[in-house]
């Protein structure tokens, strides 16, 4: 156990000792198992078994019928009552042209709110997916018709923008493969795959404890306890020797940071969110923070079973594996490369964004209130007006930039949208979160650095992502990045800045957030007004 579990350990034992609303707390955080749901959320045994994911190839001006739906699911033994998109987990993959359009039919057959954001996706606003912001909720039983445009070769998904924190945990997330124009654009692969991959919490027997009241672990997020590809505990692949794959990876994952590899293989990591790296990189691993996505290219030139592995400084998870059969397949050579695409040559000027000063810094944050505010103290924090805590880390020194697991566990149990806080600050301004709004226009191109505050309440990584919009990462921490691409989500770790320059090009309001959507449901987000 490190020291500070054992702090927090002590710490609770003598409150509970001391207090008989510490015990009533303590018996909510741990409901009995027949509470352990808490609301139903139209979670119904009833429902069908959840099917295999299908992938659909569209063609411009075509027409998806896509329905949310209750389904179940055996997970870790368990039959759980589950939501899918057309019944699938993962949804249906969807496969289009670049410059090509899509009408999605959307009904909602569940009995709560939703709505589909396309993630990444630069359409036009009021098909954005975000309720309050360019749509209203889509009700139980509703319809809503979205109209998507496709301007960028890439790999996107899609997902809630209502209570993400148990609608997507529940399976609701599909691909989007977007085909680039140019068929050179990327290297020579024989096939392709499609990977999501996620966790779930499951505590006796069922999904983990949501409330219709508040969001809970809201400190760190709910990490989960069984790893899932492509909704599978046992996923695995099937090719041939000397047969060239090229995956579209996603997390899709509440908070988890995956660093992926596969035994005994070299990838070439070909792409990022919205298309190609200026150079490809041979690597044996990488890291892919919440709802990023990667293209990878990897030649399984051996018969035999490779494990996809997730690996932390501390753990080791097998996702699934890869069976190469002794059978040969025509194959590639690792060496067909295609030519590097002109990324900086589609922005001006650069190097002038890359040395100059940013145009807007934001700060994020944390305030805890209550007993979480009382137990982040005794370091360099401070008593806010409304008796909360701002700043007071209560990390150690043993952390690194990324937590990969739920290092605080029981803290982080106790955690809720009622007593933590994750803030956007305007750094000039002071302004936060909803009373956050930036103005830009149609062409602007605009530097922006976001500092990860080490000195925060608890101050852990943020994958942020800006909504209808695409950036390059320029730098990290003053060191320049060598191998652009553009993106719409950046993990901004611990005690880090990135600088990032943002391609105004869609007018509308847009998010700007937090894609753990327990720091998002607790306020860290932000808008971005962006005028014809």
């Amino acid at each position: 156990m490190k020291k500070r579990d054992v702090r927090i350990f002590i710490l609770l034992g003598l409150l509970a000792a001391a207090s008989v609303s510490a015990y009533f707390l303590l018996a909510d955080i741990n409901p009995a198992p027949d509470e352990v749901r808490g609301v139903s959320f139209g979670r119904s045994l009833d429902a069908p078994a959840a099917l295999e994911t299908k992938e659909h190839a569209l063609s411009d001006g075509g027409t998806f019928e896509m329905e949310a739906l209750p389904v179940k699911k055996i997970i870790a033994g368990n039959e759980i009552s589950m939501y899918g998109y057309n019944g699938q987990i993962p949804g249906p993959t969807l496969r289009v042209r670049q410059g090509s359009s899509l009408t999605v039919n959307f009904k909602n057959g569940l009995d709560v709110d939703t709505t589909v954001h396309w993630h990444g996706l630069r359409l036009r606003n009021e098909f954005d997916g975000v309720p309050g912001v360019t749509q209203d909720a889509v009700g139980p039983g509703e319809k809503f018709t979205y109209v998507l445009d496709f301007p960028d070769a890439g790999v996107y998904w899609y997902h809630p923008h209502v209570r993400e924190d148990f609608q997507q945990e529940m399976g609701l997330y599909g691909n989007i493969i977007v085909e680039p124009r140019d068929p050179n654009y990327y290297n020579g692969a024989d096939s392709e795959e499609a990977m999501i991959l996620d966790d779930v919490r499951i505590r006796n027997g069922d999904l983990d404890f949501f409330s219709d009241e508040y969001v809970s672990y809201a400190l760190m997020g709910r990490f989960g306890n069984v790893m899932l590809a492509n909704g599978r505990e046992d996923y695995g692949l099937s090719v041939g020797r000397g047969e060239k794959v090229r995956l579209y990876v996603t997390n899709a994952a509440n908070t988890r940071v995956f660093n992926v590899s596969i035994e005994g293989q070299e990838m070439a990591l070909v792409g990022d969110d919205s298309g190609r790296y200026e150079r490809d990189a041979v690597a044996d691993s990488f890291v892919i923070a919440p709802s990023e996505r990667r293209i990878v290219e990897v030649l399984f030139d051996r018969p035999g079973t490779y494990r996809i592995f997730h690996r932390t400084p501390e753990s080791e998870y097998v996702m699934g594996s890869v069976v190469v059969s002794d059978k040969t397949k025509a194959g590639r050579a690792v060496h067909e490369l295609s030519p590097s695409p002109d990324i900086r040559g589609e922005v001006a000027s650069i190097g002038d964004y890359l040395n100059g000063a940013p145009d807007i810094e934001m700060s994020l944050e944390s305030r805890l209130s209550g007993m979480m505010g009382r137990m982040s103290g005794g370091s360099a924090g401070h008593i806010m007006p409304d008796g909360s805590m701002m700043g007071g880390s209560m990390e150690e020194e043993e952390s690194g930039p990324i937590e990969w697991e739920d290092e605080m566990a029981m803290m982080n149990s106790m955690s809720n949208t009622e007593n933590t806080k994750w803030i956007i600050r305007d750094a000039k301004t002071g302004k936060e979160n909803d009373n956050l709004v930036y103005d830009a226009k149609v062409g602007d191109l605009r530097k922006i650095r976001i500092f990860n505050n080490p000195d925060s309440a608890h101050p852990m990584q943020h994958p942020i992502h800006l909504h209808g919009q695409r950036f390059l990462v320029l730098d990290k921490d003053g060191t320049p990045n060598n191998n652009l691409a553009w993106k719409d989500t950046v993990l901004v770790e611990r005690g880090s800045y990135v600088d990032l320059l943002v391609d105004f090009k869609n007018p509308g309001d847009w998010l700007v957030h937090c894609h753990i959507p327990e720091h998002m449901e607790s306020g860290m987000m932000a808008t971005f007004k962006v005028s014809a």
